[in-house]
């Protein structure tokens, strides 16, 4: 129903979303922690971890009402409230909620204390309680204000968006990458929401210089959270320097990094098992995929490349997490192509590109060259217009789960890898075959001619190569 401060309300079981058993709510008035699950790596941390106030997953999901703020100032016209409340509902379901109702209002901008207007407080703490919903979750990152304020007029724990994707990336995490990357996101983003978690706790006692048992608990708390973040970092450091590495030992085998990038959920990971007949974890759900894996392709033209999965993008990404997950997106900078793949069936392709594309250029790869690889072409209900398609760069209708379009898509990679390519053409002698793998590998071969002088090939190879076949050119 339409109500009276400009949003639309829907309350009960939404038979779309699915029970995946999560922890259920505490004790009334309990106030748990904004980041729920902690995703700890396999070592022991030189720094306690702070109380872990999870639930085995065994118990009964939680029950999770949802709200938005359709705000003027940064509304988006290519994506309604509506839409952005149905994608946190399927994030809520990923996290292992069940989504029991929504509500939103178009304002101005969020309220500062309370998020939404002081009457729509009033129906929405009414819609909790018609609903029997222990979890209100609001569709942008909430200030520790709003959601202390939340919290005390509905009587709900209360998370955002940003603490449903992290709670999604900490139950993903396989690696001791990843499990670092989000711990850092978690520690990052509790740290400044302490003080809600503490309000109600008192001085223990002690003076003033004295540390230990004369400090809040908050002090405390705070201290040992920075010292963590402190840790993670240097950990992380260590992982990056791992991966340069690996980057520069690619680099002088010198085959070129083509890095798959998409919205989550877009079929990434399906793609790069059909095209290296791999089997990476591929599952049809969102973050199902955070931890980087690279295979091997040839080419049509027997050109070796080097295919990246990467994680996906979501719309309002928390920073903390993007900055977390710098070792694994730096694959992204690094790479020669980018191999966008788009969900050409969802209704909001169009505004899922663009969201990868902002999330692209924050990390400094927008002037990558890219192919768009436009995925489940085979689920559109008719055939997708012209300036639909040519509004990607470098366009491919494909399949990932029928294989439709691959010879097309390769076709296409080939071409835009020959974009850098200088021409040239020289003549090899017979015993250096390692330098006939590297033309072939990284250039584009047109022509092979096996001449008394040696081989003489002809065609296009990175800048970068030149002067190594300078010698050789004719």
């Amino acid at each position: 129903m339409l109500n009276a401060c400009g949003g639309n309300s829907t309350a009960g079981s939404n038979p779309a979303l699915s029970a995946i058993a999560r922890q259920p709510p505490g004790r009334s008035g309990q106030r748990r922690n904004a980041v729920t699950r902690s995703v700890r790596p396999t070592s022991t941390p030189a720094t306690p971890p702070l109380p872990d106030n999870s639930i085995p997953l065994s118990q009964a999901p939680e029950r999770a009402f949802l709200i938005g703020v359709n705000a003027r100032e940064t509304r988006d016209l290519a994506w309604p409230i509506e839409d952005s409340l149905d994608e946190l509902a399927q994030l809520a379901e990923t996290a292992g909620a069940v989504v029991v109702g929504r509500t939103w209002q178009r304002l101005r901008d969020a309220h500062p204390l309370t998020y939404v207007g002081k009457g729509k407080l009033a129906e929405l703490t009414a819609l909790c309680q018609e609903a029997s919903a222990d979890l209100l979750i609001a569709d942008d990152e909430l200030s520790a204000t709003q959601q202390r304020s939340l919290e005390e007029a509905t009587g709900l724990r209360v998370a955002d968006r940003t603490t449903v994707i992290l709670d999604i990336f900490a139950q993903h995490a396989q690696s001791r990458e990843g499990k670092l990357q989000v711990e850092l996101a978690q520690a990052r983003y509790r740290l400044p929401r302490l003080a809600g978690e503490h309000e109600a706790l008192s001085r223990l006692g002690g003076g003033i210089g004295l540390r230990g048992p004369g400090e809040t608990r908050l002090e405390s708390d705070r201290r040992r959270i920075r010292r963590r973040i402190a840790e993670l970092d240097r950990d992380i450091a260590t992982v990056e320097s791992q991966r340069r590495v690996q980057r520069r030992r690619r680099a002088r085998q010198r085959v070129p990094v083509i890095a798959l990038v998409g919205y989550t959920n877009a079929g990434k990971s399906t793609l790069l098992n059909a095209l290296t007949h791999s089997q990476v974890r591929a599952e049809d759900r969102l973050f199902a995929t955070l931890d980087p894996t690279t295979r091997r392709l040839t080419l049509p033209t027997l050109r070796t490349v080097l295919l990246t999965d990467t994680v996906g993008f979501i719309r309002k990404l928390p920073a903390d997490l993007v900055a977390a997950f710098r070792a694994t997106l730096q694959e992204v900078r690094e790479a020669d192509v980018l191999l966008h793949v788009v969900d050409v069936s969802h209704p909001h392709a169009l505004a899922q590109a663009l969201a990868v594309f902002e999330e692209l250029e924050a990390l400094g790869a927008a002037d990558k060259l890219v192919v768009t690889a436009l995925n489940k072409a085979d689920l559109l209900p008719a055939p997708l217009p012209t300036e639909d398609l040519q509004a990607h760069p470098n366009p491919v209708l494909i399949s990932a789960a029928t294989r439709a379009g691959f010879a097309d898509l390769l076709e296409r990679i080939e071409a835009v890898l020959d974009l850098g390519l200088q021409p040239i053409t020289v003549t090899l002698p017979y015993n250096a075959n390692d330098l006939a793998q590297v033309f072939r590998q990284r250039g584009a071969v047109e022509a092979e001619e096996y001449t008394r002088a040696g081989l003489r090939l002809e065609g296009k190879i990175p800048p970068e190569l030149l002067a190594m076949f300078a010698p050789y050119a004719s």
